[in-house]
This record gives structure tokens, sequence and C-alpha cells, in this order.
């Protein structure tokens, strides 16, 4: 008897993609429709956590969907407990988010109508999540899914259209510059100021935590601050599974870093302070927006990702909506 038969039941939803037999991403619904006599989805983590951990591994992304013990923000915070990955704190990151319980931040608040590119969480720092939860607590009027695909997939697809494009990201890596206010600005996708930012009113303080990212701080006389971390590599081997990944920001920079302290084009530039083609980058969010697969959101899903083996971003959306999110490293 397969080891999850007790909890789990292994699903499958419309839009999952197939690699040569591996869906993605996997899919876990209750094993019985006896809820009320079935073990809370926490329980369930707790008894599988090695299962799911080779789960995850395998696939690269696990949604959770139907479990009913999956109401409140609260709910969800004691499933990224039940995991027990270490908690990562949000320094160095560009979107605006609030703490609602526990570990559990709001996602990205950007305006609805602005689409968030696909990234890895936090490639443009040293320290990044090697995991990432997010779960539907209002699921969207329409719209606002959060499209997923596979790193290594983007990397191979690239290496073959552009060889050279890519020798220069893995020799050189990438530069990322970033204007940033006081405080957060909602209007923005990058809008988190610089206090939120360092975690920290003190400028000193800020200094410290950037020095520690091995970022760059130029104070602005608006009291904001310009930021430049790098060069940093743009292309990573996964260790784990022995593969090149496509692990940066470079696309979400060079298209989506736009408000009105900075310019996306300027956002990002080769680690020798060269300017990126853009038609490599075009070619690049197409071939992410190809190979991605966009699930519309339940109430009560959790999806749980490996951001080592994959990008996310997210889709406009008509409200109400509300994602909340947990990093862990």
């Amino acid at each position: 008897m397969p080891a999850n038969s007790r909890f789990f039941a292994e699903t499958k939803i419309a839009r999952q993609r197939n690699y040569g037999g591996l869906v993605f991403p996997a899919v876990l619904s209750p094993a019985t429709v006896d809820l009320k006599n079935s073990p809370s989805l926490t329980e369930a983590i707790k008894d599988q956590k090695p299962w799911l951990d080779s789960l995850l591994h395998k696939h690269g992304s696990i949604l959770f969907r139907g479990f009913d013990s999956l109401a409140t923000a609260s709910d969800f915070n004691d499933v990224v407990e039940a995991f027990g990955y270490k908690e990562l704190p949000y320094i160095g990151g560009a979107a605006p988010r609030t703490n609602v319980v526990g570990r559990v931040f709001t996602a990205n608040e950007s305006p609805p109508d602005q689409k968030i590119p696909f990234h890895h969480e936090m490639a443009q720092v040293p320290e990044y999540p090697s995991k990432l939860f997010f779960y539907c607590e209002v699921e969207p009027a329409s719209g606002g899914e959060t499209p997923i695909v596979l790193s290594h997939v983007v990397y191979d697809r690239m290496k073959e259209k552009y060889p050279d494009f890519v020798e220069k990201l893995e020799k050189h890596g990438l530069i990322y510059t970033r204007v940033l206010g006081e405080d957060d600005d909602p209007s923005s996708p990058i809008g988190r100021g610089w206090k939120s930012t360092f975690l920290t009113t003190d400028k000193s303080v800020a200094e410290e935590r950037a020095a520690k990212l091995n970022m760059k701080l130029e104070w602005t006389a608006d009291n904001g601050v310009k930021t430049v971390m790098g060069p940093i590599p743009a292309i990573k081997h996964d260790e784990t599974r022995q593969r090149k990944i496509w692990f940066n920001s470079m696309v979400a920079a060079y298209t989506g870093w736009e408000d009105a302290r900075n310019d996306p084009k300027k956002a990002v530039t080769f680690g020798d302070g060269s300017p990126l083609p853009s038609e490599a980058i075009y070619d690049c969010l197409k071939i992410l927006e190809d190979e991605s697969i966009a699930v519309p959101w339940q109430k009560g899903d959790v999806l749980l990702i490996d951001n080592l083996a994959v990008l996310h971003s997210r889709k406009p959306f008509t409200p109400p909506r509300r994602i909340l999110a947990s990093l862990c490293k």
C-alpha cells in the first residue's frame, strides 16, 4: 500500500503539464470523502513529511486542494509550521507585504490590474527562500492565477536558442539596480520602502544589513536610497537534481520594475555593466509563458513551491482576491 494512501490521493486537474510522464504540478486531495473522520491536513503532513518532501523534489511543486480544514490564515500558518521548515526573514525583497499571523504574510500587494512577471523569489539577493507557500483565503472574482514554470526547462530552451547570451550570463552574472522610497508605495509592484526592506528605521542598521547581502546603498536627497546588487549569478546549478536552472529575476526586472522611481531598462544589466539584449529578454518571456501552467485559485488551496525548481508570477485580476504567503529557508 502506498505511503500516502491513508491521507492523500494524487489527483489530476485541467492544464497540468506532462514532461515525459512527470506531471507538473503534483496535486494532492483528501484520500477519503469522509472528511469528518479523516486526519487533519497538519496531522497528515507531520505523518507523511518524508514522502511529501520526495514528491516536492520530484515534481517541483505540490497543489493541496479540497481540504476543508483550511479555512483561515491561522489554519494556513499551522500547515506551514507542520512542514518544519525554518522561517526566512523577508529582508531585501522588493514586494510590499504585510504580516497577517505567525509566519504568514500577504502576497505582493501591488494593484490588481498589474501583472507580476516570472521570477524566482528573491533571486536578486544572496539569501533567498528554498520553499514558498501560497494560500487562497479569498478566491478571485476573475483572473489572478499564479502561473508556475520549471526553471530547468527555461534554461534548456534559452541555451538552445541563445547559446552566446547564456554563456555571457553564466560568465558575468547580473547587476540589479532599484531605487527605494522611505516608506512603502502600494501603487508599485516593487514599492517596498527601505524601512520595511531592511526591517529598520535606522539608516546605519540598513547599511549593515545591506552589506551582509553584498548590496551597495546610495542615499538620495529625498530620504530614499538607490540599491545596487551584484554581480550575482543568473544561472545556478541545482546540486540536488544535477541540472542548471534559470535562477534570476532578469525578465521581471527588465519588464516589470517600473514606477515613479525606477526605469526597468536600467534595473538590470550584465555583471560587467553592459546592457542586456532586448530580443533575448522578450523571447525568454515568451518561453516562460509557453511552458507555464496557471491553475485558477479555489478557496483553501495551498501551493507549495520549491524555489530552486520553479519560477512563479501573477496574472491581473478582478477583486476580491486574497492570497497569503510564507517563505522558508
